[in-house]
């Protein structure tokens, strides 16, 4: 969380603090179960992207909505990594600083691949299965420099974030181990689950959920006003950003 004091016309100190406990809080709980979920609807199915494409063709409902889900986790993450690497700061911000900017860019790499495995999963369904195949593979013989690049983010951010939480004491030793866990976990396209990356997953839930949970607890309640207001004017953006979406 980014925290600055402002002065308003020198009467009275304000503390602002981003991402703040609520959507800190929120992210942390969301964000783990909805990875967790995407990870455990994928088991069973082999793991390299043939078998992935493949029983996409079979169960494409069930294939999509698992990466789907896998995608909307990594996304709703970002705010409780923010939250955790400031709570961490206050005590060890070398640590807070290097995990946290290194988890982001993993994010990031992510995101990156996911958007790679919806356009094979349309390539299946618009030229068959052979061709999109085919163009996976090229894919991984193309150069490409950038999310690749951030691989070493991806399996080292996990492991010192959780140094720094430990070391701060934002997480006691288990759930710090089960946070590293992550740093485990596969990366790139159409890389399915194994039961090794549902516990790695898993450890991510048990160390962010009841964070999340405590985030939520210390925080102060918003007025009755600006509930009233804000989540309808919340709903509307959800439902306009989904119907603007499918527009193209």
């Amino acid at each position: 969380m980014i925290t600055t004091t402002v002065d308003r016309r020198h009467t009275a100190e304000r503390t602002f603090t981003f991402p703040g406990p609520w959507l800190g809080g929120v992210s942390l709980i969301v964000g783990p179960c909805l990875l967790l979920a995407g990870t455990l609807l994928r088991l069973g199915v082999p793991f390299f992207f043939p078998h992935q494409l493949a029983e996409y063709q079979r169960q494409p409902t069930l294939i999509s909505a698992a990466y789907a889900i896998f995608l909307s986790g990594t996304i709703a993450l970002w705010p409780g990594v923010v939250a955790v690497a400031t709570r961490v700061g206050v005590t060890r911000p070398a640590w807070a600083l290097w995990g946290g900017s290194l988890v982001m860019f993993g994010l990031f790499a992510r995101a990156f691949h996911y958007g790679v495995n919806t356009f094979a999963f349309a390539l299946v369904d618009s030229t068959g299965l052979n061709t999109a195949t085919q163009a996976v593979s090229a894919y991984y013989g193309y150069r490409e420099w950038v999310a690749s690049s951030l691989s070493l983010a991806v399996m080292l951010g996990w492991i010192v974030l959780a140094i720094g939480c430990f070391l701060s004491r934002t997480l006691r030793l288990l759930p710090a181990i089960a946070l590293a866990l992550m740093s485990g976990l596969m990366i790139g396209v159409l890389k399915g689950s194994t039961w090794a990356s549902a516990a790695q997953v898993a450890g991510l839930t048990v160390a962010l959920v009841p964070l999340g949970v405590t985030f939520l607890r210390h925080a102060n309640r918003p007025p009755r006003n600006t509930v009233l207001w804000a989540m309808p004017l919340l709903l509307l953006f959800i439902v306009g950003s989904i119907v603007l979406g499918q527009l193209g």
